[in-house]
């Protein structure tokens, strides 16, 4: 009965994601296939119980506001790191995740979004503070 419980869990959150939709974003010369966490309840969730992301896809989260918004990777399998994005789309600060910890990861300033990808992702790519993302849903870009 638990194992039987355990799948229809695992389908039902499979399902979920399957149904959030997706952002194609540009940093520089590299694309971006983001999932959009743009409600509460896809923020919480995030990528929590992924056991793998494809290359090049991460996810997006849009926050109401822009404020000090924090990260932490409680329920998460995957290393990943964070982009803290303000509302032009301009990068303000990347951090690092280690699965499983409940640690806080912090936008230096008031960000609008967060981008997370695979470890490793933005700084294998030359991607910082300053650095913009194109194609953000309501972003303020010139």
């Amino acid at each position: 009965m638990k194992r039987a419980f355990l799948i229809l869990a695992a389908c039902c959150a499979a399902a979920a994601r399957a149904e959030l939709p997706v952002v194609q974003l540009t940093a520089g010369m590299h694309r971006v296939r983001a999932e959009l966490a743009d409600r509460v309840d896809t923020r919480m969730t995030g990528l929590m119980h992924r056991t793998a992301l494809a290359q090049n896809a991460g996810m997006l989260f849009v926050f109401d506001e822009a404020a000090i918004h924090c990260m932490w990777m409680k329920n998460t399998l995957i290393p990943l790191s964070v982009a803290f994005v303000d509302e032009a789309g301009a990068v303000i600060n990347v951090a690092d995740m280690q699965p499983h910890s409940e640690q806080s990861h912090c936008a230096a300033r008031p960000a609008r979004y967060a981008l997370e990808m695979s470890r490793g992702w933005f700084a294998e790519r030359g991607i910082g503070p300053g650095s913009r993302l194109r194609g953000i849903p309501g972003a303020k870009q010139n």
